[in-house]
C-alpha cells in the first residue's frame, strides 16, 4: 500500500510538471491569448464586484496575471514535491532542501526550454518567481503539516 501511495504522489508531480511544460511549449501568441483570456475574466469579475475601478488600461495588471500564474504553478509544484518526498521517506531538512532543488531545477529547465519556442524567452526573473512560488508552497506544506501534527497530538491527549 505504501508503494502505491509513493507511486501516486510522484505521478501527480510528473503530471503537474507535464502541464507546466505544455503551457511553456505554447508559442508566444498562444500564451498571450491564454493569459489575455484569464485577464479578461479577472477584469470582468473585478468590474462586477467593484464598479468604477478600471484596470483594463493598466499594463501592470497583465504582468501581474502572467507572473501570478508562474508563482501559483510552482506553489502547487512545491506542495506536490514535498508530499512525494515525504511519502518516499525523505524527511526533515533534507526534504526541504531536495524540494527546493527539484523545483528550482525544473524552473531553470522550463525557462531554458522556452528559449526554443517562437515568441517566448527564458527569463531569470521568471526562475526567481517560480522558485519563490515553490518555496512558498514548501513552507505552506510544512506549516499545515505542523498544525495537523499538533491537532493530532491534542486529540490523542484528550484535549478535545
Amino acid at each position: 500500500m505504501k508503494e502505491l501511495r509513493v507511486f501516486i504522489s510522484w505521478t501527480f508531480v510528473l503530471l503537474w510538471m507535464a502541464l507546466i511544460f505544455y503551457l511553456s511549449h505554447q508559442p508566444g501568441d498562444e500564451s498571450a491569448s491564454l493569459s489575455g483570456g484569464v485577464m479578461e475574466f479577472a477584469l470582468s469579475l473585478i468590474n462586477r464586484l467593484m464598479p468604477g475601478i478600471h484596470l483594463a488600461e493598466v499594463e501592470w495588471f497583465h504582468t501581474f496575471i502572467r507572473k501570478g500564474a508562474h508563482f501559483g504553478a510552482y506553489f502547487i509544484l512545491g506542495l506536490l514535491v514535498m508530499n512525494a518526498l515525504g511519502r518516499s521517506g525523505v524527511l526533515g531538512r533534507k526534504r526541504v532542501l531536495l524540494g527546493i532543488i527539484t523545483c528550482t531545477t525544473y524552473a531553470i529547465s522550463d525557462e531554458f526550454h522556452q528559449l526554443f519556442i517562437p515568441g517566448r524567452s527564458g527569463q531569470v526573473s521568471d526562475v526567481l518567481i517560480d522558485s519563490l512560488g515553490a518555496c512558498a508552497g514548501i513552507f505552506f506544506f510544512l506549516a499545515i503539516a505542523r498544525l495537523s501534527k499538533k491537532s493530532s497530538a491534542k486529540k490523542q491527549n484528550g484535549a478535545y
